[in-house]
C-alpha cells in the first residue's frame, strides 16, 4: 500500500491536470466552430 501512494500521487496529478486542459480546449474548439459556422451563414447571405 506505501508503494502505491507515491505512485498515484506522481501519475494522478498529470492526468487531472491533461483531462482540464483537454476539456478547456474542447470548449474552445466547440466556439470556433460556431464561428466558422456562422461565417459561414453570413457569407451564403451576401
Amino acid at each position: 500500500m506505501n508503494e502505491i501512494l507515491p505512485f498515484v500521487s506522481e501519475v494522478g496529478f498529470p492526468i487531472v491536470v491533461t483531462l482540464i486542459l483537454l476539456y478547456r480546449i474542447e470548449v474552445k474548439l466547440d466556439q470556433v466552430v460556431h464561428s466558422i459556422e456562422q461565417l459561414a451563414e453570413h457569407i451564403a447571405k451576401v
